[in-house]
């Protein structure tokens, strides 16, 4: 009690730029300080600051033996930054604080290649930095404080932007007789999207069956978890529209049906034991049978189309004015999505609850996650103007059919 009476305040502080989240990306410094204010003189052997990241995997898998389960235990661990910065040399001496306030800098070049930071189900990717202080006869005082990193996802290359497209058919059964066949083709612009973007779906569904069919179409996040070999999945849906019924024998056209992308972490793809991937899972309910099931490979990025600024500013001074934002809270309701059991088969549906409701506490999609999601929100309206710059020609009218 005598040392600790001694000591005020032992904390951390980080700059994290104009904004109030210490966010970072891969290359970039790593600075702040630790500061210590001591009411009365201290002795302090020695202190240092670590820095951490961490991927780290871990799940339970339980197997009846007998009258007993055995449990088996999957856990990896993946380093992403391990770095020691001593601030009072450990030399043998002892060093003598005076009363008062003292702050010790510290700067660490951060690796240039990084995961994004993430916490799920069974693992997570996380960044910290530890102080230790050593004083004589007394147990060692630490202080931590978390800070997350959002490596860039640039969605203007030519593979994130190239059209995706895919086609299934299955045939509807009824005590072992065929009931028809419901068939779905479906195409998005480009496999890279940005949260707050809307996804233009183009797709069409045969009904040849004698039943009503519904379809759906449904973004749905898959969270793939490795070790010791063996992987765990979780998949939820993070948004989903319904489709209007289609009759027996009747097809049905989306000429571009809308599905927005809510705020969601970027994709994690580089990370060998954690990866976060997105799918666009077009589904089609058919009475009697399996869904029909249609998947389009996403992938959720940071930077979006034509985005503004300089690229190679920090990451906390492009998303100071998005966090801005977020404490705010949303403005617009959105509509929960349903569970995901709701849009898959039932042997697809396991490790998968609902998703929290978006009409939650806006404190719920706090977080540097989402720090990225207003720079395309705000984009200016394209230039106005009363003289078509593209008129059309008399070539390109094609005259009606009088005869149809």
């Amino acid at each position: 009690m005598h040392h600790l009476s001694q000591i005020r305040h032992f904390m951390l502080e980080l700059d994290c730029g104009p904004g109030p989240v210490a966010v970072y990306r891969g290359g970039e410094l790593l600075s702040g300080r630790v500061v210590l204010d001591v009411t009365r003189g201290l002795r302090v052997k020695a202190l240092a600051i670590y820095a951490w990241g961490l991927a780290t995997a871990h799940w339970l898998e339980g197997k009846t033996v007998g009258m007993s389960t055995v449990y088996s235990d999957y856990t990896a661990h993946e380093t992403y930054l391990q770095r020691c910065q001593p601030l009072i040399g450990d030399n043998g001496d002892v060093t003598v604080l005076p009363a008062g306030r003292h702050e010790f800098a510290f700067t660490f070049q951060l690796p240039e290649s990084l995961a994004t930071s993430f916490e799920g189900k069974h693992g997570s990717v996380r960044y910290w930095v530890k102080a230790k202080l050593h004083r004589p006869w007394s147990t060692v005082k630490t202080v931590k404080k978390e800070f997350t990193v959002i490596e860039p996802i640039d969605i203007n290359t030519p593979t994130l932007l190239a059209p995706q497209a895919g086609a299934k058919e299955k045939l509807a059964r009824a005590w072992y007789c065929s009931r028809g066949q419901v068939s779905v083709s479906a195409k998005i612009d480009r496999k890279g999207y940005t949260p707050g973007e809307v996804i233009p779906i183009f797709a069409e569904i045969d009904n040849c069956t004698s039943r009503t069919v519904v379809p759906k179409a449904a973004i749905i996040q898959v969270q793939t978890f490795t070790a010791r070999g063996a992987k765990k999945q979780k998949k939820c849906v993070v948004a989903s529209i319904v489709g209007d019924s289609i009759a027996a024998h009747k097809r049905e056209v989306w000429h571009g049906r809308a599905l927005k992308i809510p705020p969601v972490g970027p994709s994690i793809l580089e990370c060998h034991i954690l990866r976060v991937e997105y799918v666009l899972k077009i589904c089609v309910d058919i009475p009697g049978t399996s869904k029909l099931l249609l998947e389009l490979p996403l992938v959720i990025g940071t930077i979006p189309l034509h985005p503004f600024g300089s690229r190679t500013s920090s990451v906390s001074s492009q998303y100071s004015v998005n966090l801005d934002w977020l404490r705010t809270g949303i403005t617009e309701q959105l509509e929960a999505p349903p569970e995901y059991s709701l849009v898959v088969s039932g042997n697809e549906s396991l490790e998968s609850p609902p998703l929290p409701c978006p009409n939650s506490p806006p404190n719920l999609l706090e977080g540097p996650f989402f720090a990225y999601i207003q720079e395309f929100r705000l984009r200016p309206p394209p230039l106005y103007s009363e003289v078509d710059p593209n008129p059309p020609s008399e070539n390109s009218i094609r005259p009606r059919c009088m005869t149809c």
